[in-house]
């Protein structure tokens, strides 16, 4: 389904589908490594065992997001095919009862009947398909299903969401690392926030809000049962 030639004005929905991959991955990783990271240290566990969760947290989160993206992606991917399929049959078999539904359509959106019977023969001679599945279903070039790149844009965003955490296991000092990876996790959620919602055209402060209160709340709670799990031992 082609977009109109001479469109050139741009809209944040045009990236909406690697955007809510990308920001999806980039926040999990943080969210789940720094998570997983703190559990294990405030246990009592020592730096190796930390970076080593840490590490296998990364490669198992990173290829868990790829694979469910493109499952899930791929299901619609299917459901889509299956509905233009279905719609393809239906305008051989009986094209003037499409004409009526899709006159119907106009109408109901505010055109009157010769108005919309009108549109609806433009349309249809040009792409009769096309029109259907934009008006009729509700499937457009933008929104399209992208299991690949879904999947990839979720799996390479964990793995560098994740790696922050990991570099601060790297870098600070066992005694500092639970404050250092809370703090450092949160600011990256910040901007990680920020820069999603201005690439949406999004307002930031809510988005900044929405990741920092889920981020530390998963944080809190793993410590949490990490602290608890050690104390047992």
């Amino acid at each position: 389904m082609p977009r109109h030639p001479t469109h050139a004005e741009g809209h944040a929905v045009d990236r909406i589908g690697w955007l809510r991959a990308a920001v999806l991955g980039a926040n999990d990783g943080i969210v789940s490594t720094a998570s997983l990271i703190l559990g294990v240290a405030a246990s009592g566990a020592p730096r190796a065992a930390i970076l080593l969760a840490g590490a296998a947290g990364l490669v198992a989160g990173a290829m868990s997001m790829a694979a469910g993206e493109y499952v899930s992606v791929s299901s619609q991917a299917d459901t889509e095919q299956a509905d233009l399929a279905r719609e393809t049959l239906e305008l051989a078999a009986d094209p003037e009862a499409e004409h009526a539904e899709l006159t119907g359509i106009y109408i109901a959106r505010g055109l009157d009947p010769a108005t919309a019977s009108a549109v609806a023969d433009q349309l249809m001679a040009r792409d009769a398909l096309a029109a259907h599945a934009r008006d009729e279903l509700g499937l457009t070039a933008t929104g399209a299903a992208r299991p690949l790149q879904a999947a990839f844009a979720s799996a390479l965003t964990f793995a560098a969401g994740a790696a922050l955490p990991l570099l601060v296991v790297v870098l600070v000092p066992t005694a500092r690392l639970v404050p250092a990876t809370i703090a450092a996790s949160l600011l990256l959620l910040m901007a990680l926030g920020a820069l999603g919602a201005r690439a949406g055209r999004a307002p930031v402060g809510r988005a900044v809000l929405r990741v920092s209160f889920w981020g530390a709340l998963a944080m809190a709670l793993t410590a949490l049962v990490g602290r608890l799990a050690g104390t047992v031992v």
